[in-house]
């Protein structure tokens, strides 16, 4: 049961380092207030989310997801 927590532990801490960057690599909020003047509408706007951006946002809530998933896991009684 070690040897799993182990591995668990080395995902777990792989999954943080990862998540950290993939956050301090995303743009601020302050950068899509051209949506105020209009700027929805340009391609851009609408196919945001297969630009990089959007990649960005699907893999932080994917790890985001399994932070929160092995975070719990690592917390049972069993691996104590």
């Amino acid at each position: 049961m070690e040897i799993v927590k182990t591995i668990l532990m080395i995902i777990f801490a792989i999954d943080c380092i990862a998540l950290t960057a993939i956050v301090l690599l995303q743009e601020g909020k302050s950068a899509g207030l051209g949506t105020i003047s209009g700027m929805a509408d340009t391609y851009w706007g609408r196919n945001k989310g297969r630009s990089m951006e959007g990649a960005l946002v699907k893999s932080t809530k994917f790890l985001a997801i399994l932070f929160i998933v092995l975070a719990a896991v690592l917390n049972l009684k069993v691996f104590a």
